[in-house]
Order: structure tokens, then C-alpha cells, then sequence
């Protein structure tokens, strides 16, 4: 059976997929997640349509990404464990984490644990940091564990069930959401500078008297 034509932003990754199929997956997925540009929710969707047309398992689509995933997001946090904030002021640069950016999101991070770990793969940019900078911030594996592996299972059925689903809709339908998730990450990060405004207002005014 020949492999189905990708719609839209998805077909410059068939010749990946028709060459590596699950490792392509698999790999690609591993590295975003610990922060290593790399089209890892692309090749998601585009093997989960592969999947709807026969090309590919399903099982193993989502499998292989929930397995990825969690891997790689532990990656991220070994290294932001070990390594602490020296390392990521050193080189987070080259992993699209400068130190303005990493400070913001540790001060997020700190606040809110594991509900952020949870829903931060759903985020670009998030996804690639979230380990590394739970790492850094001194989370414990475990607590982290279980909120990566939960925003695994739930980032990777979304959109393996989007993608097997779709087909050739599926650009249109992944812009709509992408574009979605894009404003309400400015609303959250709109909230968490309210928040931190407002215990910056707190301090300066001391305790009451």
C-alpha cells in the first residue's frame, strides 16, 4: 500500500516517514522534548494520518510518542538537575532558553509545579523546556513523573486522535487549534505577570500595620 499524500505544513515530513517510519516518530519527538529544535508534534499528526490511511499502526504511533515523550522531557530534567542554572545560563541559548527567558519561566514554574508540567507539552516552547527547567528548579522526580507522564498520554492522544481522524482536514484543523493555544499561552503568561505584580506590590509595602 502506497503512503497517503500529507495535506498543507505536514507533506515536507512524508519522505522522513516513508524512509524511517516509527523511529522517525520516536526520535524526533525524544529530542524536542528536551529542547533540541525539531519538528516533534508535526511528525506526530503527519504519522497519525499515515495511520488512518492503513500506512501505519495507530497503537504504535501513540506508543512510540508517549514513550518519547516522557523520555525525553526526563532527559531535559537530568540535565537541568545536574547541571542547575550555570548550565542552562552557559549554553540555553543554543536549546532556545536564554537567561531571560529560563528566569521567566522558573518564576512560573515555581508557582504553579505540577499543574504547569501537565499542560506545558500542549504549549510551543514549553514543551521543549518544561524538563529542563523543572530540573532546575529543584522538583522532585517523582511529583514530575507523573505530571510529564500525564501530559504525555494526553498531549499524544490529542493529536494522534486528530490526525487518525482528519485526514485530509488536518490542516486546517491543526491551524485552528495551534492558533487557539497560541492566545491562551499569552493569556497565561498575562496572568503570571499579574501575579508576580502583584507580590512584587505586596513587598514594597511591607506587613500592615
Amino acid at each position: 500500500m502506497s503512503a497517503p499524500p500529507l495535506p498543507g505544513v505536514l507533506g515536507h515530513l512524508a519522505p522522513i516517514l516513508d524512509d524511517w517510519g516509527y523511529l522517525a516518530v520516536g526520535v524526533l519527538i525524544f529530542v524536542e522534548d528536551f529542547g533540541v529544535p525539531s519538528p516533534g508534534e508535526t511528525i506526530l499528526i503527519a504519522a497519525a494520518v499515515y495511520a488512518g490511511a492503513g500506512h501505519l499502526h495507530i497503537a504504535l504511533v501513540v506508543a512510540i510518542g508517549i514513550v518519547a515523550a516522557v523520555l525525553g522531557d526526563n532527559v531535559g530534567y537530568l540535565i537541568g538537575r545536574t547541571g542547575g542554572q550555570a548550565l542552562v545560563q552557559r549554553y540555553g541559548k543554543y536549546v532556545l532558553l536564554p537567561p531571560e527567558r529560563y528566569e521567566k519561566a522558573e518564576q512560573f514554574f515555581t508557582r504553579h509545579g505540577g499543574k504547569v508540567v501537565t499542560v506545558a507539552r500542549f504549549f510551543e516552547g514549553l514543551r521543549q523546556l518544561n524538563g529542563i527547567i523543572a530540573g532546575t528548579s529543584k522538583m522532585p522526580w517523582p511529583r514530575f513523573l507523573v505530571f510529564n507522564a500525564l501530559g504525555a498520554v494526553l498531549w499524544v492522544g490529542l493529536w494522534a486522535g486528530v490526525g487518525y481522524t482528519a485526514g485530509d482536514h488536518i490542516t486546517t484543523i491543526y491551524t485552528g487549534i495551534d492558533r487557539y493555544s497560541t492566545y491562551l499561552l499569552i493569556a497565561l503568561g498575562l496572568v503570571a505577570l499579574a501575579l508576580v505584580a502583584r507580590s512584587l506590590l505586596r513587598r514594597r509595602r511591607g506587613p500592615a500595620d
